[in-house]
């Protein structure tokens, strides 16, 4: 995605983009080895998000406010954290969330921006988590109001920021939502992304409900983090083609 993006820039031959894996235990090293080399930034994804913001030398300050970090920028040697999910987020919904009831399950880096972003925008937000006292700990520092027991039909929009199906187990066994109970009118969003839509959102989208997967969410939040890094707008649609192709 990203490097489809940078050969439509012409930028092909002087930028390139890579997959990093890295443990939490050596993640700090690998960044500041990073830092002091050729890269212009890193995107972060889960688990390290939260560390990411941590270890940063400086911050915007919408990254502190979520207390979570997806982009790094490198100068000097220096670390530099940002934090493109929220506008990446809110930029892939359908509608303004204004006004909206919003349930978020999860309490991760992910579930921060959500919630940071809801609240910012003027919705009703409600947040879930399988450990409760996590769920009221995010609410404490961002907005929004813990919830034991969500009732699914009385929502706007849903979003699960948590990992269930990730890794093609049954969301419904973790989550606390009913298959046959998503409404027409509301929209489901999944940021777990693969090659296929997640049960999840295939379940939703059979209630007739408006579905947004993870992929969509992660085209925009980069080509933020790639226009941060380049000083240039970058190409939605190519980046979108190139996730989805």
């Amino acid at each position: 995605m990203q490097n489809a993006a940078l050969a439509a820039l012409g930028l092909g031959d002087e930028w390139s983009y890579e997959a990093i894996e890295v443990a939490p235990a050596d993640f700090a090293a690998k960044v500041r080895e990073m830092a002091a080399g050729d890269f212009a930034g890193a995107n972060v994804t889960v688990p390290h998000k939260e560390a990411a913001l941590a270890l940063a030398d400086a911050w915007t300050a919408v990254a502190e406010e979520i207390g979570a970090a997806n982009t790094l920028v490198f100068a000097a040697g220096k670390v530099e954290a940002h934090n493109t999910d929220a506008d990446g987020f809110l930029a892939a919904l359908p509608f303004d969330p204004r006004g909206r009831r919003a349930l978020v399950l999860g309490a991760g880096g992910a579930a921060r921006a959500v919630i940071w972003a809801l609240d910012r925008e003027g919705a009703e937000v409600e947040v879930w988590n399988r450990t409760a006292s996590r769920a009221e700990r995010i609410c404490e520092g961002l907005g929004g109001k813990a919830v034991a027991g969500p009732e699914q039909g009385t929502y706007d929009l849903i979003v699960n920021t948590s990992a269930a199906g990730l890794h093609g187990e049954d969301p419904f066994e973790t989550l606390p939502l009913v298959p046959g109970l998503f409404l027409p009118d509301q929209v489901v969003v999944d940021m777990v992304y693969g090659a296929a839509p997640s049960r999840l959102l295939r379940s939703a989208e059979d209630s007739g409900a408006t579905v947004v997967d993870g992929i969509e969410i992660l085209v925009h939040q980069g080509a933020l983090s790639l226009g941060i890094w380049i000083g240039r707008e970058a190409p939605i649609d190519v980046m979108r083609a190139a996730a989805r192709g």
